[in-house]
């Protein structure tokens, strides 16, 4: 067996034969016709109905010399069924604006949510957080922060936000993505490539 792995098939192995836009506001629902390749050397068409948002940016804020992450606490429609309650402890983050990079939106949003200047910003990771019927990517990233005086309510009024900020102990932070407090995707993904990576970043970041 491979120890690598590639699509089977590529962007010219689908077409999309008719696209419908059923909604247009800050978020876009649009129904597609599309005709794609099997498995089995035929084709296949096909009607889904598709989520559309732009790319976003979420960045965790670590604090190497005091082994501190920066999250921030916000309401989400997203989670108003979940037994938790739609209060969810996240990563920074924010929608990519045109014109900006990755790191652009991670220092933008730093400031705005969590009243925070980052240092060195490393990339994580690129992904897709719900394929199944949803076009957004992702970019993951870290940076380096004081994480000293970062306090406070933070967000615009204009966007109706209302964000407070925390700053964990990374050791409680790993602990709440064990036990299932923090059960964002980003949030998880990040503070467990932050644990792999620990040591490499601490010797990177840590001043002392």
């Amino acid at each position: 067996m491979s120890e690598h792995w590639a699509p089977t098939y590529c962007q010219k192995d689908f077409k999309v034969d008719k696209q419908q836009r059923l909604y247009d506001g800050f978020f876009k629902m649009l129904k597609l016709h599309l005709t794609h390749k099997t498995f089995a050397g035929e084709e296949i068409s096909i009607e889904r109905e598709l989520f559309y948002r732009d790319d976003a940016v979420c960045v965790l804020l670590y604090d190497a010399d005091r082994e501190t992450v920066v999250l921030v606490e916000q309401f989400r429609v997203g989670a108003f069924d979940s037994e938790q309650g739609p209060w969810l402890l996240e990563l920074v983050a924010g929608i990519v604006e045109q014109g900006e990079t990755p790191e652009d939106v991670a220092r933008r949003e730093s400031v705005e949510e969590a009243g925070a200047s980052l240092g060195e910003v490393l990339p994580i990771s690129r992904f897709v957080p719900s394929s199944g019927g949803t076009r957004e990517y992702i970019d993951l990233l870290c940076a380096n922060v004081d994480s000293r005086g970062v306090e406070g309510i933070h967000g615009l009024a204009e966007e109706g936000e209302d964000i407070k900020v925390h700053t964990l102990a990374v050791s409680d932070a790993f602990e709440l993505v064990k036990n299932g407090k923090i059960n964002n995707a980003p949030a998880m993904i990040a503070l467990q490539w932050l644990q792999i990576n620990k040591t490499e970043i601490d010797q990177r970041w840590k001043t002392s």
